[in-house]
């Protein structure tokens, strides 16, 4: 199919909240309609839909979305419902498509989400599940950054200002006691913001010491000489904060309540695979990675082992996380104070979840009000 184009500068533009715009961990900012998947609906249609739209990263920190859909877990729960996907790679355009009605469900990152929820006053979406925790880290070079000592006056790569990355990495300096102007990246640390598809090549011809990123960035800067000095997982309680969630248009979760309960088992299935079968699980990931609307090729062992292995799959969104980064955000003079009163509506997820003989998640009171 003729790839759908989001241009990330128009999203950007138009969010007053923010100095720059709030992404995802991304490659790029153009979404891809994923002819693989769509195929294979039988049976009766779930809610009458004839489809339904789902938006999501070919990164492994979107394992859930690519493995259901190698696996057949969506289409099978939607029955003949056709799955439709778009694969983005950037948090604004997802939002965009969203709000458009490209999309009805997506998979994305803490940022974008709390971004298209504060640009539309609470009127836009929802974050109705979790997907991934963890899978970022501070990857140097070895022969310029001994310790986390040596940061002061060295050049780090975040994918993009004021995603959720370059967030950690401010908030994680200015607690050091470094300065850093969060809109130029300059004082006493250089934070340069790359595109993920760039930064390896960036860090081998010395234009970068050291890069804050999501996997599988990280493994392959670690695949061509980098060290990880520090796994962002050390610095949040039991080693838990969310990367990805799921998120829905406010509009389809009042209209098609149904799809949207037949996506969530679809994910809670697809995760509880993937936890049982850990090693057919990231070959369905790479397999779905090597996809040509995708990426066209897997990755080495070397990268998608580590990379797979980083990242945390779950459930649970982890909201109370999802508060700590947009007060990062805050912190970091990146985003006014958001209210985020009512951002997640957990209802359908924990009677999915209550169905599978799992405990109920928490919406940490930032609840449907």
């Amino acid at each position: 199919m003729p790839a759908v184009r989001h241009r990330l500068l128009a999203a950007a533009v138009t969010v007053p909240l923010l100095l720059g715009a709030l992404s995802a961990c991304g490659y790029g900012s153009e979404a891809k309609k994923d002819s693989a998947a769509d195929v294979g609906a039988k049976g009766p249609k779930t809610d009458g839909l004839d489809d339904v739209k789902i938006g999501f990263f070919g990164n492994t920190t979107h394992a859930t979305p690519l493995v259901g859909l190698q696996k057949g877990i969506f289409q099978k729960e939607l029955g003949g419902t056709k799955v439709q996907s778009s694969v983005f790679n950037a948090g604004p355009a997802e939002i965009e498509a969203l709000n458009s009605g490209a999309i009805d469900v997506g998979w994305i990152g803490p940022s974008p989400a709390i971004n298209g929820w504060t640009k539309s006053h609470g009127k836009s979406l929802k974050i109705i599940g979790g997907s991934a925790s963890g899978g970022v880290s501070l990857v140097v070079d070895p022969k310029k950054i001994k310790s986390l000592d040596d940061l002061k006056g060295k050049t780090i790569a975040t994918p993009q200002l004021g995603n959720t990355q370059d967030v950690a990495l401010l908030n994680y300096l200015a607690e050091k006691g470094y300065r850093v102007d969060p809109t130029t990246g300059k004082s006493d640390v250089t934070v340069q913001r790359t595109e993920n598809k760039v930064t390896p090549t960036a860090f081998q011809q010395g234009s970068i010491d050291a890069a804050w990123v999501p996997e599988p960035t990280a493994a392959k800067l670690v695949s061509v000489g980098g060290k990880t000095l520090l796994d962002e997982k050390k610095l949040w309680k039991d080693g838990k904060f969310v990367i990805t969630n799921m998120i829905v248009s406010q509009k389809f979760l009042k209209e098609h309540p149904k799809a949207v309960e037949a996506v969530l088992r679809a994910s809670v299935k697809t995760n509880a695979w993937i936890h049982a079968h850990p090693d057919e699980a990231r070959q369905a990931l790479n397999d779905k990675l090597s996809d040509p609307q995708i990426s066209g090729k897997a990755l080495p062992a070397g990268i998608i082992d580590p990379a797979f292995k980083n990242t945390d799959i779950t459930d649970d969104p982890l909201a109370a996380t999802l508060q700590q980064e947009a007060d990062h955000a805050v912190k970091a003079g990146l985003l006014k104070k958001p209210d985020l009163k009512g951002i997640y509506d957990l209802r359908l997820l924990n009677k999915v979840l209550k169905a599978e003989g799992k405990p109920a998640v928490d919406d940490a009171g930032l609840g449907s009000k």
